[in-house]
């Protein structure tokens, strides 16, 4: 069934498909703005809905922020490095990916906002211990995901877990570069320095696979 109330507003008995747009506007507001920048009449504006249904699926922007940064900042993280790290045949592929990746999208838009992830961070994280574990739980499953990639190839005594905090370091820096120009050019210059200090280090498993392919 469906009803116009008198703001004209549409209503639905959709409480996903209305709990989905709500987390889409603030992921794209916080994005955009910050989250201390952006109201929850922005989101309402944003999302179509009524402040009921916002307060209805999110007692509070602090709940509404912690459900973006759980469900839509770690997606993105998840789709945008995690998976081609994962699907890579070694290391220096997969992370050369999603820098690849990344900067292409990024050339393709007509503004350059930063990481969600690092954005958040930088915002919220030394002045809320939720927001801080809630973000570096992602943080935490990103080192992991790149750390594995990296004992499974990298020849020489290292610890994965360092070498993996150093390019995700790496990339933040990167991205906050071309957040500050406007450009993907400093994504592009980490990514190639990356891949001479891997093929430095010798990666005997992942330059077999390479040779490998036909």
């Amino acid at each position: 069934m469906i009803k116009k109330p008198a703001n004209g507003r549409t209503r639905t008995n959709d409480p996903a498909g209305v709990r989905k747009r709500i987390l889409d506007a603030a992921a794209a507001a916080f994005q955009k703005r910050g989250y201390h920048s952006t109201s929850t009449h922005d989101i309402i504006r944003a999302a179509g809905v009524t402040a009921g249904a916002l307060h209805h699926h999110f007692s509070t922007k602090k709940v509404l922020a912690l459900s973006v940064i759980q469900e839509r900042v770690a997606q993105a993280v998840e789709k945008q490095w995690l998976e081609p790290v994962r699907s890579a045949r070694g290391a220096e592929e997969g992370i050369g990916t999603a820098f690849e990746q990344i900067a292409s999208t990024l050339d393709r838009s007509k503004i350059i906002l930063g990481c969600p992830l690092n954005n958040l961070a930088l915002e919220l994280c030394a002045a809320d211990s939720e927001f801080r574990e809630a973000i570096e739980k992602i943080y935490d499953r990103w080192r992991k995901v790149i750390a594995d990639k990296l004992r499974a190839d990298l020849a020489g005594a290292f610890d994965p877990e360092a070498l993996a905090t150093f390019v995700i370091a790496s990339y933040s820096g990167a991205v906050a570069q071309a957040k500050a120009t406007q450009s993907t050019a400093p994504l592009r210059l980490c990514a190639e320095q990356l891949a001479l200090h891997f093929r430095s280090r010798q990666m005997p498993k992942a330059k077999g696979a390479r040779a490998a392919k036909p």
